[in-house]
């Protein structure tokens, strides 16, 4: 029964950068775990791949063949790969205890409103009992801009819509926040989704958008009214960061821990079995933007505290 993760967004977002720190945290934790290169046109991964899906497609062949585009090269290639599923079930049931993550196209109409990403899902679903929670990162950039962040709200929309799965949305390179100008509102307010009303004055402000007011303010009431869209906060370098994703990644997934789970990095992989959360009780405000560093230098002081204290009680019981 292998858990998971199917990693979208857009192109520039941070997936392949991702996936690479994820399957490092959790090797780290010693969860066995493999990268699925799902991208045709992914010539240059970043981090180890076990099933790479330009072994059997990819897109210099399609749009040489067949005169295609880049984008409708991988729709092509996508539709190509759900006739052939097969292929990807059996690789897949060859690492059937390892914990799975898919590295998916940056085409934002492959996972809005194409359907072959949705049905290789399923069929994995169905075949192999894979149980998948999606992971859709967005730019925390888009932050700093009203109108990209209602765009950035109705890609999520959409794509939690059409993939029909447990769902997680990430606000990727957080770390880089307190180096943008100030925020229009406080982070908070776009991690919550709240009254999406007050953006609307500041949409106004621009004269390019002031003819599509009453547009704009029915879009951010559409996406109340279904109130399914709230934003994780992440920054991969950060092993707490990592870990608070990975355990509402888990909880969202009915991920239950095994007991073969050991791993070298002991302060995280103890964090993750205990239900630990270091950002619990911190708003991204407070831990991003207001006091970065403050909290930077309190989670290293942590981390050296911790492996102090197991390696002092290792050495004990070897002189026992």
């Amino acid at each position: 029964m292998p858990f998971g993760q199917v990693v979208v967004g857009p192109p520039g977002s941070g997936k392949s950068t991702y996936c690479f720190g994820m399957h490092q945290f959790l090797s780290a934790i010693g969860r066995q775990c493999i990268i699925v290169n799902l991208d045709p046109a992914n010539d240059f991964m970043s981090y180890p791949c076990t099933i790479d899906i330009r072994k059997v497609i990819d897109i210099e062949t399609i749009q040489s063949n067949y005169d295609l585009g880049p984008n409708g090269a991988l729709i092509f290639a996508m539709e190509t790969i759900e006739y052939h599923v097969d292929w990807l079930c059996e690789e897949l049931e060859s690492h059937k205890d390892a914990y799975v993550i898919i590295d998916c196209p940056g085409q934002v109409e492959l996972f809005t409103d194409h359907d072959s990403l949705q049905k290789i899902i399923s069929t994995l679903s169905k075949r192999i009992d894979f149980r998948p929670v999606v992971v859709q990162l967005v730019d925390s950039f888009c932050c700093t801009d009203p109108a990209a962040y209602i765009s950035a709200l109705l890609v999520c929309l959409k794509g939690m819509l059409q993939l029909d799965l447990p769902h997680i949305n990430v606000l990727s390179k957080a770390d880089l926040l307190s180096s943008y100008a100030a925020l229009p509102m406080n982070l908070d307010f776009y991690t919550n989704v709240e009254d999406l009303s007050y953006l609307t004055p500041i949409l106004d402000r621009d004269p390019r958008l002031l003819r599509y007011s009453q547009l704009n303010k029915t879009i951010c009431e559409l996406i109340e009214e279904f109130g399914l869209v709230s934003f994780e906060v992440l920054a991969v370098e950060n092993k707490a960061s990592m870990l608070h994703l990975l355990q509402k990644i888990d909880q969202a997934g009915g991920y239950a821990f095994g007991s073969t789970e050991v791993g070298g990095d002991i302060v995280w992989a103890n964090a993750v079995r205990q239900g630990g959360d270091p950002l619990q009780d911190v708003s991204p405000q407070e831990r991003w933007i207001d006091r970065k560093e403050e909290y930077d230098r309190y989670e290293r002081e942590m981390e050296e505290k911790y492996l102090e204290e197991n390696q002092k009680g290792n050495e004990e019981e070897e002189s026992i």
